[in-house]
């Protein structure tokens, strides 16, 4: 496959994940302001969202205060903010619009529609809008266009590069929510174990609709402990960090296979190995080390084998 092509087909799945992680992190935010705050208090929400996203300084360049309906318009609909969800899927589409050839038509119509109902809504007076349209509009249209890639695409090397994007793109979303944890977490230690530290984490999970799935797998009470082994170590869990490492994993396996012997592998082999040192860890380790601390090191992974990949597929002259 093209260089070019193999590239479009990797971001077309990583801006596609990316647009949903925008609109999740939104719901945390939203959820989270609907908790009275206190004299103590914690760290304010929504600045919280803008440090997990890494989109902080940008948001300062822009805006003048943070609030609820500022945070919205950068993270929903500011074209200059390249993680917005308008953004995302409008790159999506321009790189599905690129490789068209290369897409069923089922795929390029759910992409296309998914970008024409996002028009719409821009054109909407934002009043009229809430943060849980928002969320589900995003949801429901990536679903929709992925849903489609898994029923009738090819098994072949694009279908592979689709999905190393969304793999590597979920693994660092899942990261980034569940770091949105370490930044609202209360100044004062005798806060952990709360009502509200509690509320916090049922939030993260109902931002990964994997609230009833944690029922399923845990049962009982929700727990600091309980949450962050589901998300970060439960194989079970669709947007686990390890569900995520291990699909992106088995793609790149696929591509490896796919071109032979000689094919470039050093992607593969980084996150063959990001996998292995994950595996090694339990729960107990990663609180001992420290969840902020740990969930910044799986980042910086995730962003290497990224880099590897481009520099394994994506950047031939081709």
């Amino acid at each position: 496959m093209l260089s070019r092509t193999a590239s479009n087909l990797f971001w077309m799945g990583r801006h596609l994940e990316r647009a949903e992680t925008a609109a999740r992190l939104l719901e945390v935010g939203q959820r989270i302001t609907l908790l009275p705050n206190t004299a103590v208090g914690y760290q304010n929400e929504w600045n919280s969202l803008l440090q997990a996203s890494g989109n902080s300084g940008l948001f300062q360049q822009k805006y003048s205060e943070i609030t609820q309906e500022n945070i919205e318009e950068f993270t929903f609909f500011d074209r200059d903010n390249p993680s917005s969800v308008y953004s995302c899927i409008e790159k999506a589409r321009e790189s599905g619009r690129i490789v068209r050839t290369a897409l069923t038509s089922q795929v390029w119509d759910a992409l296309n529609v998914a970008y024409q109902e996002l028009r719409k809504i821009d054109k909407t007076p934002r009043a009229k809008l809430d943060t849980a349209t928002l969320t589900d509009f995003t949801t429901s249209h990536t679903s929709t266009v992925r849903g489609a890639i898994n029923a009738t695409q090819l098994r072949n090397d694009g279908w592979h590069f689709m999905h190393t994007g969304f793999g590597l793109e979920r693994a660092d979303a899942t990261a980034r929510l569940l770091d949105v944890k370490y930044f609202v977490l209360l100044p004062r230690i005798e806060f952990v174990g709360s009502g509200l530290d509690t509320y916090q984490w049922m939030v993260i999970l109902r931002a990964l609709s994997a609230h009833r799935a944690f029922h399923w797998a845990y049962g009982g009470d929700i727990t600091a402990a309980r949450v962050a082994d589901f998300l970060i170590l439960n194989g079970e869990s669709p947007r686990s960090l390890i569900t995520s490492l291990y699909e992106t994993v088995w793609h790149l396996d696929g591509l490896v296979r796919r071109y032979g012997e000689n094919a470039p592998a050093t992607a593969r082999n980084q996150a063959r190995a990001t996998l292995d040192a994950l595996q090694a860890r339990d729960i107990d380790t990663i609180f001992d080390e420290g969840l902020h601390e740990f969930l910044s090191w799986f980042i910086g992974e995730i962003s290497a084998v990224s880099n590897l990949v481009h520099q394994d597929y994506l950047l031939g002259g081709s």
